[in-house]
């Protein structure tokens, strides 16, 4: 497509210059016959013969016009399609990707490889491919074309053409290492910005906002400066690249004028090698910029291929499966864990065991590693030593799929997107309907808050639910795990903040809904309402503690004493 575009824009000129030589053939012919009649005849067949022209080159420019369509049709949406295809094997990527990943990585690298990286690597395969073959076809027919007529005026007409296409490569990539200071001092910007808007609560407690302000000024300031300064370097490029034009067509002119009077040329060739001058300029031009782009989509796909060439710490041994359900025996021989992104000991040859349907309860200080053994039953690590058993089965052997579909798991941390309650409740289960979404609100005894917002269910909870209470997210992220019906439950600390009453109420559901289930209970404080066989006290990582509620009571260690603070705080 790219050749054929080109073969038939090459032949334009060719056009214009018979053209342009028919007229200056025919004009001293035209003079002879002033005073007679067949000069308005003359006239007419010679007015003829420049339309036939004319409509020629403007038929070789439809012409040229449909294989440049198709051609742009052609490449150009191949390389969206691979865009679309790159981003989405990245995605793809960063979901099987554990979360030790996350936590060595900013979101803003992971956004800026998924973005910015994949437009360099897409611009690479469209626009730098298209314009590489076409600066080659082009320059090769154009350069044929002209030599046919004059080496020499070839010579003289493509002198500054080398220079042009070194100067612009130069300052192609002097353009291109400022534009990448501008993208990270954008990221920057962005990343204080984005801090800033998210943690305004806590910038308007501490009256911080001048400081801020004042923070976001002078790194706005940083990339004024540098955008300026690349704004003079583009200042600079074009008329550099106007000028080494204008030299061009001005020794074609003087040059072919010599060749003219000396007979060698027609005043035609002239002018068909200005056409052609102008012709090269863009391609020529572009030597420099697709250069930048191959460069700058080489560093970007060597970005991508590092995150790509990262394999998951966690894999599926299992490629499909029947999705079945779990019969709830947990089982933890000896486990030791240690964070491998931070080197801290979570756990410490831990072992517990629990039948199907058994309530066990794990209750320890800030640190002690509770929230490390739900993490590794959902297997969002694996164990550095130990075994973790599920119905018998080692868990690595499991499918991970199935089994974290069927365990109901309400993290400590609550996270909600940036969608409506409704929405974030049958994100636990995508085919749930309204009235199973309103039945299980009820259960986590979030209905009524739901019920008195101006719109209901279809209330926006904005980014990380910024706009409900805390209590009120625990609450939404409690229907959104039981709402799976889940084999396992596992409930991480999830109602530090409700009030008694609400928590009550969600209690007695929970304690129903889990009557034959296997659950594990991360907390605090010691609840009442619920009836544990089995309770394990961890202190760094270590169990101290292990028993029922009255053998705990019985030791007087820190359960007992944690006990009996409680009911002192409960009679104040």
């Amino acid at each position: 497509m790219v050749t054929l575009a080109n073969f038939f824009n090459v032949l334009k000129p060719q056009m214009v210059r018979n053209a342009l030589d028919l007229v200056v053939d025919n004009l001293q012919i035209f003079h002879l016959y002033d005073g007679f009649d067949l000069q308005t005849t003359f006239f007419q067949e010679f007015g003829k013969t420049l339309f036939f022209f004319g409509g020629l080159v403007l038929v070789l420019a439809i012409i040229q016009g449909i294989f440049m369509y198709f051609m742009r049709q052609t490449i150009i949406v191949m390389s969206r399609l691979i865009e679309y295809d790159i981003r989405k094997e990245i995605f793809q990527h960063y979901e099987n990707l554990s979360l030790a990943f996350y936590k060595k990585n900013n979101t803003g690298d992971l956004m800026s490889r998924i973005t910015e990286d994949v437009t360099k690597v897409r611009m690479y395969l469209g626009p730098a491919i298209l314009y590489g073959f076409n600066l080659t076809t082009l320059v090769i027919m154009v350069v044929v074309s002209m030599l046919r007529v004059s080496p020499e005026l070839t010579l003289y007409a493509l002198a500054p053409m080398p220079i042009l296409s070194i100067s612009i490569y130069f300052v192609s990539n002097l353009i291109n290492k400022k534009s990448m200071k501008i993208q990270e001092q954008l990221a920057t910007l962005n990343s204080s910005a984005q801090e800033a808007y998210s943690g305004m609560r806590v910038v308007k407690s501490y009256v911080q906002e001048q400081q801020m302000g004042k923070f976001f000024l002078g790194q706005s300031q940083i990339y004024m400066d540098k955008s300026l300064d690349l704004a003079k370097t583009n200042a600079f490029f074009f008329p550099l690249m106007v000028l080494l034009i204008g030299a061009s067509n001005i020794l074609t002119v003087y040059a072919g004028g010599i060749l003219v009077v000396q007979g060698a040329i027609t005043p035609g060739n002239i002018a068909e090698f200005v056409i052609y001058v102008n012709m090269l300029t863009w391609p020529v031009t572009a030597v420099g910029w697709v250069t930048s782009i191959i460069q700058q989509a080489a560093a970007s796909q060597k970005r991508i291929n590092g995150f790509l060439d990262i394999e998951p710490d966690i894999k599926n041994p299992v490629l499909q499966s029947t999705p079945k359900d779990l019969n709830g025996e947990i089982e933890f021989k000896n486990v030791s864990f240690t964070y491998p992104d931070s080197g801290i000991v979570a756990l410490q040859n831990v072992s517990f065991h629990l039948k199907k349907g058994e309530k066990m309860a794990i209750i320890g200080k800030t640190g002690s590693g509770k929230t490390t053994i739900a993490d590794l039953l959902v297997r969002m690590y694996d164990v550095t030593e130990g075994e973790i058993l599920i119905d018998g089965q080692p868990i690595q052997e499991m499918d991970l799929a199935n089994l974290r579909e069927r365990l109901g798991y309400v993290p400590q941390d609550v996270f909600l997107f940036s969608d409506t309650i409704a929405g974030n409740v049958a994100f636990g289960n995508r085919e749930a309907t309204q009235e199973k979404i309103k039945e299980y609100t009820k259960y986590a005894a979030v209905y009524n808050d739901i019920a008195s917002l101006p719109e209901g269910f279809k209330t926006m909870v904005g980014e990380r639910g910024v706009t409900l209470s805390g209590g009120q997210k625990q609450r939404v992220s409690i229907a959104r795990a039981f709402i799976k019906n889940p084999d396992v439950v596992i409930l991480d600390d999830c109602l530090s903040a409700v009030d008694t009453n609400t928590e009550q109420q969600i209690l007695g559901y929970i304690n129903g809904a889990i009557s034959d289930r296997t659950s594990i209970i991360i907390t605090h404080r010691i609840y009442g309402l619920l009836s544990f066989d089995k309770i394990i006290v961890l202190e760094n990582g270590k169990i101290t503690e292990e028993g029922t509620h009255e053998q705990l009571i019985d030791n007087q260690g820190f359960y007992a004493e944690m006990y009996e603070k409680q009911l002192s705080e409960g009679d104040k």
